[in-house]
């Protein structure tokens, strides 16, 4: 089974591609989801974020996201640390689930695929490209959110370009291209790849 990751920064659009590819039966891991579920279920995890950040990032055992935010992307140390406690914990969650997969190929879905180092070990990347614009327009809209926070959370991620530019397939998402074929031509090219 060949093991695929889908990247792109913020508001680009990962999300719309992978439920396309998840019509077509292919699966698809979410690390943004899974770092979420770690955050309020893993033990060691929990441990070591309240150790960095504090007991009150938590509220009834559940993490206050939003609180966790304002800390760390002001403050690229702390982001540094925390992101030092979930990446690996994601990443090995990750494997495992892609070891209990049975499709073709499976997807690993992350923004931060190069940074984390979580594209180590996959057999082909697919770079989910949309102009800066309307990336942050997205983001503000989807997170309810100012543009100022957008372009923090921007700074945080690798440039654009330099992302694309290391991505085996681009999907271009960016209002006007048809989504459906690029996804059904590198779909094709996978399964070729992936023997089926």
């Amino acid at each position: 089974m060949l093991k695929v990751g889908i990247t792109g920064g913020i508001g680009s659009g990962k999300s719309v591609v992978c439920r396309v590819f998840e019509t077509l039966g292919i699966p698809v891991f979410n690390a943004d989801d899974a770092g979420k579920y770690l955050l309020a279920h893993d033990a060691t995890v929990i441990g070591a974020v309240k150790a960095l950040l504090g007991n009150e990032v938590y509220h009834n055992n559940q993490p206050d996201r939003q609180h966790i935010a304002k800390l760390v992307f002001a403050n690229p140390v702390l982001l540094t640390k925390l992101n030092a406690i979930i990446h690996p914990a994601v990443i090995a969650y990750g494997n495992n689930w892609m070891q209990s997969q049975t499709s073709p190929y499976a997807i690993k879905e992350a923004a931060i695929l190069f940074e984390s180092g979580s594209y180590n070990g996959l057999d082909a990347i697919v770079g989910v490209y949309a102009p800066k614009e309307v990336r942050i327009a997205r983001a503000m809209q989807r997170d309810d959110v100012t543009k100022e926070k957008v372009l923090e959370r921007m700074a945080n991620q690798m440039d654009e370009e330099e992302k694309m530019s290391r991505c085996d397939y681009v999907i271009t998402n960016d209002g006007n291209t048809a989504i459906i074929p690029q996804v059904m031509d590198i779909h094709k090219t996978l399964l070729a790849k992936a023997g089926h």
